[in-house]
């Protein structure tokens, strides 16, 4: 019989598995592991988060971000802007210059700036995240500002980096500041 973990325990035992792993852990499976519901789990991530623990949701599930902070030396945010059909191109052109794409953020009319964590540095993460959106028929949030956006890029150099800003713009996914407009 598979051990239940209780309380604290068990959040002390996820905090252990999402540490050891470099890929992110289902909710689901977490819940197997350590005998609860889905819904516990996300009541436990929300309990650790409030208590700074640095996870992550994304869309192939809980992450330890900690070390992603460390490995990650070089950080930049990027205005984008396009349809969601060429959602695939851009994650795909970013990552195959070995550029995580941390997240997205989009500022909202009403409920001013909504960010949520995206997560993938590779090809099948990137067909993981875009899997998931179609199953579970959400929409991105680029559609609530007509296609504009930002994604906060890392990178383990600053000419990946670089190089992923140019192949941004050479594909016409930037939004140009007036003064690249000359």
């Amino acid at each position: 019989m598979k051990k239940k973990w209780y309380g604290e325990e068990r959040r002390l035992k996820m905090v252990s598995l999402l540490k050891e792993n470099e890929e992110a852990i289902k909710g689901g499976a977490l819940a197997d592991l350590l005998g609860v519901s889905r819904q516990v789990i996300v009541q436990d991530v929300t309990l650790l988060k409030a208590h700074n623990y640095p996870i992550t949701a994304t869309s192939q599930g809980y992450l330890w971000t900690e070390e992603d902070l460390k490995t990650s030396s070089f950080t930049k945010v990027v205005a984008c802007i396009h349809t969601p059909e060429r959602t695939e191109e851009e994650l795909n052109m970013l990552v195959d210059n070995g550029i995580r794409v941390k997240d997205v953020l989009v500022e909202h009319p009403v409920y001013g700036d909504l960010r949520a964590s995206i997560g993938v540095k590779n090809r099948k993460q990137v067909q993981q995240f875009l899997t998931r959106v179609k199953e579970t028929q959400a929409s991105y949030l680029s559609e609530l500002t007509g296609g504009v956006h930002l994604h906060t890029l890392e990178a383990d150099s600053k000419e990946d980096i670089d190089d992923g800003v140019k192949a941004l713009k050479e594909a016409g996914f930037l939004v140009e500041d007036k003064q690249d407009m000359k």
